[in-house]
């Protein structure tokens, strides 16, 4: 049976795991999920927001999520995550990676990783990993961007040591991680159903510290975080049989993966690259 098959346009009673849900995008879809009546766990850094969302589902949905705090600039707290998920629940039946960042300059976390491609992949990947058998039957949906035609990923060099720093690009790369990612997931994964997405231009708080953060923060013209939202929640509810494995989506649409990022042998090897880097088997 394929990854899926039987779920309905309704997630009542299923536990959706949604990262970085503590504001903008996340904070929307867990709100919109937990409408519908699904078991929601929301993942942050901030533990005033944590609260601040699990006040706000519990109101709306009548039912209080799981609330988990985790710095994917320290994957050691990824790890811990992942131990305290696998202690709790036997399945998860949609994992929404959602955490991400933008950093005004270039900083290598205690991992000795560069921030953004450790926020935005590899702690997402990590965790992915670690829930792997939880996932099954289930579906992984990772924010991506359009930014990842601005990306440079090279799977030997996931740092990106051998360029001059820009925000944009490092951006850029690590939302090509994000679509690379989901594509090599549908292959290696059959029994789960792996997909990534493009928000939109959102009103978010994401760049703070860049140029682009006035950008995001104040344009009227941006998108709502509930608009940005909605494709995710979309593809967390929509029949498996509508929806392509590995496929990458806006607007409810399937998009064509232009570039290098549409090379399956990139996929297989930034894939590999990022377990090797990790330090775990690539599965």
């Amino acid at each position: 049976m394929t990854a899926d098959a039987t779920q309905e346009r309704n997630l009542a009673r299923r536990t959706v795991l949604l990262t970085g849900a503590t504001s903008g995008i996340g904070r929307a879809a867990a709100l919109a999920l937990a409408r519908q009546g699904a078991r929601t766990i929301v993942v942050g850094r901030d533990p005033a927001r944590l609260r601040e969302v699990s006040d706000e589902l519990g109101q709306a949905a009548r039912s209080a999520p799981d609330t988990y705090r985790a710095d994917f600039t320290e994957l050691d707290q990824v790890r811990e995550l992942a131990a305290k998920l696998r202690d709790r629940y036997e399945r998860i039946d949609v994992m929404a990676s959602n955490a991400g960042g933008m950093f005004g300059s270039r900083v290598l976390t205690q991992d000795g990783f560069e921030s953004t491609i450790q926020t935005n992949h590899l702690a997402g990947f990590l965790l992915a990993q670690l829930l792997r058998d939880r996932l099954t039957a289930g579906r992984l949906i990772l924010t991506s961007s359009d930014a990842y035609t601005q990306g440079r990923i090279a799977a030997d060099d996931l740092n990106g040591d051998r360029h001059r720093y820009h925000a944009g690009r490092a951006y850029g790369t690590s939302k090509e991680a994000n679509i690379l990612m989901a594509r090599e997931a549908a292959r290696r994964w059959p029994d789960v159903l792996a997909l990534s997405y493009h928000p939109g231009q959102v009103r978010t708080r994401i760049g703070r510290g860049t140029v682009a953060s006035s950008y995001f923060r104040y344009n009227p013209f941006l998108r709502s975080a509930a608009r940005g939202a909605d494709t995710l929640v979309w593809l967390a509810t929509a029949p498996a049989r509508d929806l392509v494995p590995g496929g990458y989506y806006a607007d409810r649409k399937l998009r064509e993966i232009s570039g290098a990022t549409g090379d399956a042998d990139l996929a297989t090897a930034v894939w590999d690259a990022s377990a090797a880097a990790l330090g775990i088997s690539p599965s």
